[in-house]
């Protein structure tokens, strides 16, 4: 096989909004346009100023855009896991075909069917993930179609969030001039990616620690079963060391980057540096060490902020242990603390792909290989409007592979059930 689609991925973080556009084939990855930008307009995850974080969306776009001279017309959004809802649904219908084959039409009834469960007005529906078709009491089938039978089930996992948080999210989208091909959980389309098939099925706290939050995905039986949202993340220890040092924010953010270290045995006393300080002609020197003792604290607040959680979730054990991404887990001796303190296997996760290698690009990379994945599935591939026409162009002449044919009028593939609930969200925008 060799099919190739563009895709445009949109996270929106509390410390920045990444845009990546990659072009998938034969399940790789090869990233072509990049935009990173500081994010204004929101806090703890959470959208608190429309305008602002509409100017940041559209510069981040603006820089993806820049990087290969096309324009963007469609992205993959990522929704947050703040206020998110995991339950189990249940889907089940007729086959009526008369020779009882199960094709993409009975896929599409029985996804429908799982979403007919009463919703409350306040929430939202963000995606319905399949753990296992059942065809005539047959279980565990990934892909029922081409198979023969009279009953088609479906168990799976509705994910639903805030409506509140939604429009907002969506509202911002619109706003910036793009249209959404896909929305997805953010957790569980990076987290999809960043575990091992091992991990996902043995039982794994999948940990995104960005700028203003940290979010905790727990994989169990290859499936994302729970989420939570702690208001903690790399914005904190930026805010500790500003406040320590007596240096500008700015100033604190790099030497976080530059010289911090999160496990205070490890982190060397030698080497010393100097930080400017706020309203004086005057600079103060420390070590690493003396940074790593403020840096570690607050880590140490977050990790067991961290097994509140896994308490409060009723987790006696995690066999695939921790795995850990997000920007702040670029520190040095991050996982050395984390292992001493969660007192479970720790692996640090960064995405390997070039331009992205950094593990704050986890769950960009992740909804562009998740929508791959799940159009694949679905029969999707070749609907792409990631961009326009015309740059759409310049990239077959300057990468010189085969382009699956843009769809037409005349010859459009079946619109999946996974689409159609996307309709759901048009009445925030009538």
């Amino acid at each position: 096989m060799n099919q190739s689609e563009l895709y445009v991925s949109l996270d929106i973080g509390s410390s920045s909004i990444k845009v990546l556009i990659g072009e998938m084939s034969d399940d790789s990855l090869h990233v072509i346009g990049v935009g990173n930008v500081k994010s204004n307009g929101i806090r703890k995850g959470t959208i608190v100023d429309i305008d602002a974080t509409v100017q940041s969306i559209k510069k981040a776009v603006g820089e993806a855009e820049r990087m290969i001279g096309m324009s963007i017309q469609e992205i993959v959004l990522g929704i947050p896991a703040n206020l998110a809802n995991i339950q189990n649904v249940k889907g089940v219908v007729a086959v009526n075909r008369e020779d009882r084959e199960i094709t993409d039409a009975d896929l599409d009834r029985v996804l429908e069917s799982a979403q007919v469960m009463s919703i409350p007005p306040e929430r939202e529906l963000i995606n319905i993930a399949p753990k296992q078709f059942i065809v005539d009491h047959l279980e565990e089938i990934k892909d029922p179609r081409g198979m023969i039978g009279t009953r088609l089930e479906l168990d799976g996992i509705m994910m639903t969030t805030s409506k509140t948080i939604l429009h907002n999210v969506l509202r911002c989208v619109e706003r910036a001039g793009l249209q959404i091909r896909e929305i997805y959980l953010q957790p569980l389309a990076a987290g999809h990616f960043a575990l091992t098939e091992d991990e996902k099925n043995h039982g794994t706290a999948y940990i995104d620690i960005g700028g203003g939050s940290t979010t905790i995905a727990i994989f169990r039986e290859g499936h994302l079963v729970n989420t939570s949202v702690i208001p903690v993340g790399g914005d904190h220890i930026t805010k500790d060391l500003s406040i320590v040092l007596k240096t500008p924010t700015e100033q604190a953010e790099m030497i976080k980057l530059r010289y911090g270290h999160a496990f205070y045995d490890d982190a060397s006393d030698d080497e010393l540096f100097e930080v400017p300080v706020i309203g004086a002609d005057m600079k103060e020197q420390y070590s690493q060490r003396y940074i790593a003792e403020i840096i570690g604290v607050r880590l140490e607040e977050l990790f067991e902020l961290i097994l509140e959680e896994f308490y409060r979730m009723g987790l006696q054990d995690l066999p695939g242990g921790v795995v850990i991404t997000g920007g702040v887990a670029k520190l040095e001796g991050i996982g050395q603390l984390a292992r001493h303190i969660l007192q479970s296997r720790v692996r640090l996760y960064t995405p390997d792909y070039i331009g992205v290698r950094e593990p704050q690009y986890t769950t960009a990379v992740g909804l562009i290989r998740y929508a791959y994945k799940e159009d694949l599935f679905y029969g999707k591939i070749g609907n792409s409007h990631a961009l326009s026409q015309t740059a759409h162009n310049e990239v077959v002449a300057s990468t010189k592979k085969q382009k699956q044919p843009q769809k037409n009028a005349n010859n459009e593939n079946k619109e999946s059930a996974m689409s159609k609930a996307k309709k759901l969200f048009d009445k925030f925008f009538e």
